[in-house]
């Protein structure tokens, strides 16, 4: 299982398995990694502005990181059950056949993932990188196109390579979060532990119930990423133990840390005023040591803004390249490099279609707001694959059961139900668009399907 030579002829490179090389913290490091990214530095006045009493504060954080947790029991069964690279495609395509799988995948590839590496290249280039240095717009596009390429070539040359890049960024933007946190906590002058409490909430209402669930949306976008470590399960050792492990470690590392962050945000400012603050991680830092402050969190969000790139290209590349290996996809993107053991023609095309979007990101990013609805549904319907399994896939080894199956899955289901609802409600004509772009993966599949048939 462990073997990392290629199998099959080196002349048929749609033959050659992808070698498991991932160990434990390597897994960890990739959820870790891909969830911190811009979200626990930009969120906080979102939620702080939609429930105002910091003990929801607390609720909406604990809350989306406990259904994050849910989500990745479930995740774990299916990852150690079924280990191949494609993670939640395999899912799909075991539970309820190719085409959600395909839809999946299709939407993965078109906007989700390759979306989310344009929007962190342009917040990279644009947004914290002339913090330090002075860059002309032409610059800015020379910077982004050369950062898209660093994480090509490096991913393209091994996942070894890869990975240890993930780890190395992850150590570092976790190291320095948890140190801002320490550093708060020890240094803030006139800060006060009692805004942790009050103001206290106004009691129940629905209105209240609706501004929690709109915080809850908020915070799910930022713990979002622990489900890109599936994507490798065919490069991990000992995925029966490493994925489930890996992904646990992964997502309750991310609970606690965000937590401590908004205990030390709440710490130097009362929610009111942190609702008003859309960078608070800098007005924090700058009351603490000033001005110095602004450039230690710049100097963090641009680790963290490569780490969570890093993981798309690490990641997601093995979906398209599990879709190809079925015939769902464009036939070269189903060949292994044989010298270096990697998806390279699914790492390069995600690279050029990401660059491609990072090009246009002004038409872009409203785009990018559109998959909400249809993200969630994919992973609600995902979660539910491992109760569909279990029924139709009895005889399916389960190294990892799913704690608290089957209500864990229900929650969290109902979770990604809600926040479908919510984004249709709330932004219809987003939703609407958002669907359209899933189904126009139908005359493509349709496309695909024939000629593999």
């Amino acid at each position: 299982m462990n073997d990392t030579r290629p199998s099959g002829s080196v002349s048929d490179k749609s033959r050659i398995e992808l070698p498991r090389v991932l160990g434990l913290w390597d897994v960890v490091a990739i959820v870790v990694g891909g969830v911190i990214g811009s979200g626990i530095f930009l969120v906080p006045a979102d939620i702080a502005r939609g429930v105002g009493a910091p003990l929801l504060i607390f609720a909406i954080w604990i809350a989306g990181g406990l259904l994050s947790y849910f989500g990745a029991l479930s995740f774990s069964e299916m990852s150690a059950a079924m280990p191949r690279a494609g993670g939640m495609y395999n899912f799909l395509r075991e539970a309820f056949g190719p085409l959600p799988a395909f839809l999946f995948g299709w939407t993965l590839f078109l906007v989700i993932d390759s979306g989310a590496i344009a929007t962190l290249t342009v917040a990279f280039a644009s947004n914290y990188l002339p913090y330090f240095v002075k860059i002309s717009p032409l610059g800015q596009k020379i910077v982004a196109a050369v950062f898209i390429l660093f994480l090509v070539v490096v991913n393209y040359v091994g996942v070894r390579w890869g990975a240890n890049l993930q780890n190395v960024l992850t150590i570092i933007k976790f190291v320095a979060l948890a140190a801002v946190c320490i550093i708060v906590f020890i240094f803030a002058k006139d800060a006060s532990a009692s805004n942790w409490i009050r103001p206290l909430p106004s009691g129940l209402s629905g209105s209240m119930f609706g501004a929690f669930g709109v915080a809850l949306v908020a915070s799910l976008w930022a713990y979002k990423g622990w489900e890109g470590a599936t994507y490798s399960a065919g490069e991990v050792k000992r995925p029966e133990r490493n994925l489930p492990m890996g992904l646990l470690i992964g997502t309750m590392a991310c609970v606690i840390i965000y937590a401590v962050a908004n205990m030390a945000y709440l710490y130097v400012f009362p929610a009111s005023q942190i609702a008003l603050s859309p960078r608070i991680a800098s007005d924090v830092m700058n009351v603490v040591v000033g001005p110095l402050g602004a450039s230690i969190i710049s100097f963090i969000i641009l680790f963290s803004i490569m780490g969570a790139a890093n993981q798309n290209f690490l990641c997601s590349p093995r979906v398209y390249f599990a879709m190809a290996r079925d015939g769902l996809f464009f036939k070269r993107i189903a060949d292994a490099h044989p010298r270096f053991l990697t998806p390279h023609f699914s790492i390069i095309a995600l690279g050029l279609w990401s660059l491609v979007l990072t090009l246009l990101l002004e038409t872009f990013q409203a785009l990018f707001t559109y998959v909400i609805f249809g993200q969630w549904l994919f992973f609600g319907l995902t979660v539910g694959a491992v109760i569909v399994l279990r029924k139709k896939r009895p005889d399916l080894p389960r190294p990892y059961k799913t704690w608290g199956y089957p209500v864990t899955p229900i929650i969290f289901m109902l979770a990604a139900l809600f926040i479908s609802f919510n984004s249709l409600v709330q932004k219809p004509k987003e939703s609407l668009f958002g669907l359209l772009i899933i189904f126009l993966g139908l005359p493509a599949y349709l496309y695909w399907k024939r000629r593999s048939g």
